[in-house]
């Protein structure tokens, strides 16, 4: 059994860590035929100095030769960020430890002792033993289903996410809820191998996609098809709202409105923590919409502020600005009379 090293030697010569650019990259490495691979993964911010200092951990790790089997990565949050929703990352630095898609351990922030100590357990379990596959009780993974299944009105169950389908099954089904303009939610089951064998016993439906309405399975993409066919789907599907329609009610949520990459506590870019930071030094209240969880809102407000960038602040429904303008209204002291629509 290797013996966990607490202390980092920086003094070595480093071991490789392989950056991942792309999504087809990242899912072609974590679903590696062998099931038991251990990959760890650093999501990581140039802003974030934090995550600098992680690297050399990562590195040093990676030099490691009781390590050697283990594939260290790191992904850049926000190049890939359907890749850092999918995995709930909040903030970075963050640290997953997958087993082929399959995520057995999570450090957050920059612990290098964690990280270490989490690394070697996981990649001895490789040598000692297979991996252990999740044994909650049946009663325990139907509730968690049921809840899965009722998340949304229309839920789909699918490999890689509407943005980035990972099978033509999947990317046909998504077509077809586009094309009525459907509302709805997905849920990749790549990154889930509880959910992904689960829901085949619970639907009774060996294949995917599976899509659900009201909590009841509709069926796959033959099905839908079908449906489609004899002109039932479309009447079938909740439709969404209008675009322009709903960024007015988010814009008008509270009368300080700031749309940022990340939230309040978690922000996953340099611009939105600096605007953070100006704002939490007047005291003054807001609410925050994270729009790299909803690519519509992301790209629809956009056009409809005729702003291209994040964040941005509205005051009362109407647009302050970006980062720059706070930074301009702080510097000629107009800032608290311009959050207060003076």
């Amino acid at each position: 059994m290797c013996r966990v090293r607490y202390c980092i030697d920086f003094g070595r010569m480093a071991g490789s860590v392989r950056e991942v650019k792309t999504v087809d990259e990242f899912w072609k490495i974590v679903t590696d035929v062998n099931k038991n691979h251990l990959n760890v993964i650093h999501f990581w911010a140039e802003w974030a100095s934090q995550c600098q200092m992680m690297d050399d951990v990562m590195k040093e790790l990676a030099s490691e030769r009781q390590l050697k089997d283990v594939k260290f990565l790191k992904v850049e949050a926000e190049a890939l960020p359907n890749i850092f929703q999918q995995f709930n990352v909040t903030s970075v630095p963050t640290f997953l430890l997958l087993k082929g898609n399959t995520v057995v351990d999570k450090v957050e922030g920059a612990d290098a002792p964690t990280l270490t100590k989490k690394v070697y357990q996981q990649a001895t379990t490789l040598t000692v033993q297979p991996p252990a596959e999740p044994s909650p009780s049946t009663e325990d993974l139907n509730l968690r289903l049921k809840k899965l299944v009722n998340a949304a009105t229309c839920m789909l169950f699918m490999k890689g996410t509407s943005e980035e389908p990972r099978c033509g099954f999947s990317k046909q089904t998504v077509e077809l809820l586009q094309k009525y303009h459907a509302q709805f939610s997905s849920f990749n089951i790549l990154a889930d191998q509880e959910v992904r064998e689960g829901l085949k016993k619970f639907s009774n439906w060996p294949t995917y996609p599976q899509l659900y309405i009201n909590g009841e399975l509709v069926g796959g993409l033959d099905i839908l098809k079908e449906l489609d066919e004899t002109g039932e789907l479309e009447h079938m599907l909740p439709k969404k709202e209008d675009i322009n329609k709903r960024l007015e009610k988010l814009i008008n949520k509270a009368p300080l409105m700031i749309f940022m990459k990340g939230s309040r506590d978690n922000p996953c870019c340099g611009f939105s923590k600096t605007l953070i930071e100006i704002l939490n030094g007047t005291g003054q209240k807001y609410e925050t919409f994270n729009i790299l969880q909803d690519e519509e809102v992301r790209q629809g407000l956009k056009t409809f502020s005729n702003w291209p960038t994040y964040p941005q602040v509205y005051v009362n429904g109407h647009l302050i600005g970006g980062l720059d303008i706070i930074k301009e209204l702080k510097e000629t002291g107009e800032l608290e009379k311009a959050l207060n629509g003076e």
